[in-house]
């Protein structure tokens, strides 16, 4: 994982814009349009470009629920950590998971259309596991900041 300058001002650009084409990018840090090509594929080949997505509106899946869980397990060892991760990561509702230090154990972006649906997550993914502690629940009542950006 090895950049130069030239790959960094390209990273910084794509995070503000990843529909730029490979000749506005080579104008902008001053190399030539395969050179761009040549140098996006080795950053996305090796994981440094994670994804390129377009970030939808929550409102128009019909997410009217965005929450903030935190979990604290039954059981921290190895085998019940990882089967909690495992359990997570297929499920819809969980946009982010962290496994994280201090009082809890994990920590959750969880969205869905309404409480109701809430509920139904909860009872299903927290409240029937038996690894499951304690969770708390935080409904987000604005977003004032979100970004997936990071600071280059």
């Amino acid at each position: 994982m090895k950049t130069d300058e030239f790959d960094l001002k390209l990273l910084r650009l794509l995070q503000h814009n990843n529909r730029l084409t490979a000749d506005e990018l080579a104008a902008t840090v001053g190399l030539s349009a395969s050179a761009v090509q040549r140098r996006l594929k080795r950053l996305r080949d090796e994981k440094i470009i994670e994804a390129d997505i377009s970030i939808i509106s929550p409102q128009v899946a019909g997410i009217g629920l965005t929450c903030v869980v935190d979990i604290i397990l039954e059981r921290g060892n190895t085998t019940s950590l990882e089967k909690f991760k495992r359990s997570l990561v297929d499920r819809p509702e969980v946009m982010q998971c962290y496994y994280v230090t201090g009082t809890y154990d994990f920590v959750l972006i969880v969205n869905t259309t309404d409480m109701a649906a809430y509920e139904h997550f909860t009872k299903t993914c927290l409240m029937d596991n038996p690894n499951v502690k304690h969770f708390y629940t935080h409904a987000v009542m604005d977003r004032v900041k979100m970004g997936y950006g990071v600071a280059i």
